[in-house]
C-alpha cells in the first residue's frame, strides 16, 4: 500500500535491484530527463499565443502533486506525510488566485513560473536519483540513491526505504526471490 509515511529500514534489509530493476530505474531516470528537456524547450515562452499556460507545463502537475510528498519525506528523511502535496498545491491556488485579482486571468506568467520551476526541480531530483540508484543498484527507494552513494563514498551507513509507489518494490522482491 503506497503511503508517505517514512519508514526507514537497517543497512542491508532490502534487496538490491537485479538487472530488470536497474534497467526500469534507468528508464523512468531517462523520461525524467525527457521532460525536463520539454520544459526547457518552452522555458523563454511559458504563456502559448492563446494566453494560457503550455500544456507542457500542466503536464506534470498532477503527477508532481503525487510524487513530491514521497521525493521530500523519503529523500530528505522528513516524516511530513502529505504536507510538501498540499502546501504545494496551496502556493499554486494562491498563486492562480492573486493572477485572478491583480490580472484578471488564472493563467499568468507567475504562476506559469512557479509551476515550471517547481516541477524543473522535482523531475530533476527525481531523475538524477533514478539514473544514480540504477547505476550503483541502490536498495529499495530511488529516493536514497543520494544517501546510498554517500554511504558508499564515505564508508558511513544509512537507512533504506522500499519503494511504496510504482513497480519497483515488487520487481525487485521478484528478483531477489529468482536467486
Amino acid at each position: 500500500m503506497a503511503t508517505t509515511d517514512l519508514k526507514l529500514k537497517d543497512t542491508g534489509s532490502l534487496p538490491k535491484p537485479g538487472p530488470i530493476g536497474r534497467i526500469v530505474r534507468l528508464a523512468f531516470g531517462v523520461l525524467c530527463a525527457h521532460y525536463m528537456v520539454s520544459l526547457f524547450d518552452v522555458s523563454g515562452d511559458l504563456i502559448g499565443s492563446d494566453g494560457h499556460i503550455r500544456a507542457v507545463v500542466w503536464n506534470g502537475v498532477l503527477i508532481g502533486l503525487i510524487l513530491i510528498s514521497y521525493i521530500v519525506n523519503i529523500g530528505f528523511s522528513r516524516a511530513w506525510k502529505k504536507w510538501p502535496a498540499i502546501f504545494s498545491a496551496g502556493v499554486f491556488i494562491a498563486l492562480a488566485g492573486y493572477g485572478q485579482v491583480t490580472q484578471g486571468a488564472i493563467e499568468t506568467e507567475f504562476l506559469a513560473g512557479a509551476i515550471w520551476s517547481w516541477e524543473l526541480y522535482l523531475f530533476t531530483h527525481l531523475g538524477t536519483a533514478f539514473i544514480i540508484s540504477a547505476a550503483i543498484g541502490t536498495p529499495g527507494c530511488e529516493m536514497r540513491a543520494f544517501h546510498d552513494l554517500y554511504s558508499r563514498l564515505s564508508g558511513t551507513p544509512t537507512k533504506e526505504h522500499y519503494c511504496p509507489v510504482g513497480p519497483l518494490h515488487p520487481i525487485d522482491k521478484w528478483e531477489s526471490n529468482r536467486n
